[in-house]
């Protein structure tokens, strides 16, 4: 792959990470979106469909993985990258996705913190930001 190719790929995967953020409150179903962006730390939680909620927060984290494992093996070149990547990809959204719910399903006040940045974390390609220095790094020390 030249080049050129591999940076035109990798700013047209950015740039759909981005249309996801810029979207989401058309793509998405989270009240928690206006909830978070006001002073939480003194509102009651919102309303909200919890089946609707965790189904549209799970396609934000997969549509956010797969652009993300796209940039990974556009970037390095190697499938045993995304294979990894793909697998703590899996194993994070279970972890996280049961904190979420926990968050969801029975919210504190004192814990709107902590739930902020679980959630940050399935609807924010975070994982990316660990692991494509990560892996530049590992390539680095060969």
């Amino acid at each position: 792959m030249k080049k050129v190719t591999k940076y035109i790929l990798i700013v047209i995967l950015i740039g759909l990470l981005v249309l996801i953020r810029f979207f989401e409150n058309e793509l998405f179903y989270d009240p928690y979106l206006l909830f978070f962006k006001n002073d939480y730390l003194y509102m009651d939680n919102p309303r909200q469909e919890v089946f609707k909620l965790t189904l549209s927060t799970t396609l934000r984290y997969v549509l956010n993985s797969i652009i993300s494992l796209g940039i990974l093996f556009v970037t390095f070149k190697d499938w045993s990258i995304v294979k990894f990547s793909a697998l703590m990809y899996a194993i994070a959204y279970v972890i996280l996705i049961g904190l979420f719910l926990y968050f969801v399903l029975s919210p504190k006040q004192s814990q709107y913190y902590l739930f902020f940045n679980i959630r940050r974390f399935l609807i924010q390609p975070i994982g990316l930001l660990l692991l494509l220095p990560a892996f530049y790094y590992q390539r680095l020390r060969r």
